[in-house]
Formats: C-alpha cells, structure tokens, sequence
C-alpha cells in the first residue's frame, strides 16, 4: 500500500537526496506499518521527531509505536521548533 511520507525543517536530511527539495517521497507499505518502525527504518533521532500527524490530525509519543497507517495516508513529521 502507498503513503505520503514528509519530513519538515531539518528532518528533511533524512530523506533520499532527490525528495529534499520536496520533502515527501511516496513508500510502498506493508498493511501492518506503523509510525514507530518508519521513524526507526529512516532512522530519525527520537529527540527530533517532536509534532506528527496523520492526515492533519496529531498523534500523541504514547500511542506512535503502534499506530498503523492505511493506503493513502499522509504522514508528517517535524521536528522541536525554536525561536526568539
């Protein structure tokens, strides 16, 4: 199954060199993915992977290991964000 995968800020280093300037790329899934094993396959630091949301709508750190993803979601991750 296909998802949108996107990475904001500096997470987008992350990413293959091609979709850094886009910041998403499209995964082919197994049924059963859930967020905590695609931030552990792209291997995003725990501590940077601060606001996510699934099709717009947010998911708490307790509840990201095992949330699952369907055909056609969207998955956006940003990292802590600082400012003055």
């Amino acid at each position: 199954m296909n998802i949108t995968f996107k990475l904001f800020a500096s997470l987008t280093d992350y990413l293959p060199t091609d979709e850094k300037y886009t910041n998403q790329v499209t995964l082919d899934i197994a049924p059963d993915t859930t967020i905590g094993q695609l931030v552990e396959r792209y291997r995003l630091p725990e501590k940077q992977v601060h606001l996510v949301l699934v099709n717009g709508s947010y998911v708490a750190p307790e509840h990201r290991a095992s949330r699952t993803l369907a055909e056609g979601d969207v998955l956006a991750i940003w990292p802590p964000i600082a400012g003055g």
